[in-house]
């Protein structure tokens, strides 16, 4: 079996973003905001050279190679979120109770789901911005996509329908697109 000396990924920074290492943590600012996160590994070496970072393995073992390729996609990820930033919608379905819903703080507000009195609620992350359209659209957005994809599986969640069966009682909110 072949070993593999070295393992380069590279994440190409657009024009009109900035990104900085300062020790374990990388920020990247773009016209959308900025994002840090902290990588921190013994055997991993992320540096900057040019207009690209670039993620670095020596005789990687197959663990350490495959978390240079996590940390490679968390970086695109990053990279995008403050170019185009991360868009959820997500869509309110009711047969007989019309739910409202609503945007309170940091938590989005469900009321009168199946004619409940008591309103359901889910927490909304910081930096995540969530607005309600057309009483039963919903769109998450924000730069961060682990956050964003959070938020909306939080408001997902808080409509799951217990001790009824799931083909007949279909309310709820459903994700119908990413972008």
């Amino acid at each position: 079996m072949v070993k593999i000396d070295r393992i380069e990924h590279t994440v190409v920074i657009p024009e009109g973003v900035n990104a900085t290492i300062d020790g374990d943590t990388v920020t990247i600012t773009g016209p959308k905001g900025s994002i840090s996160r902290d990588f921190s590994s013994p055997r991993h070496d992320i540096f900057q050279e040019g207009g690209a970072l670039i993620v670095r393995i020596d005789l990687p073992r197959r663990k350490e190679s495959a978390i240079a390729g996590t940390w490679r996609a968390h970086l695109n990820n990053m990279v995008k979120g403050v170019t185009d930033g991360f868009t959820y919608t997500l869509k309110a379905l009711y047969s007989h109770f019309p739910m409202t819903l609503a945007v309170k703080g940091s938590e989005f507000v469900v009321n009168n789901y199946f004619g409940e009195r008591v309103p359901r609620s889910a927490k909304i992350l910081n930096g995540v911005d969530v607005k309600v359209q057309n009483k039963t659209e919903v769109i998450v957005s924000g730069v961060d996509k682990e956050a964003v994809g959070q938020t909306a599986a939080n408001i997902e969640r808080s409509t799951t329908v217990k001790k009824r069966d799931r083909r007949v009682f279909q309310d709820g909110i459903y994700l119908i697109e990413k972008a």
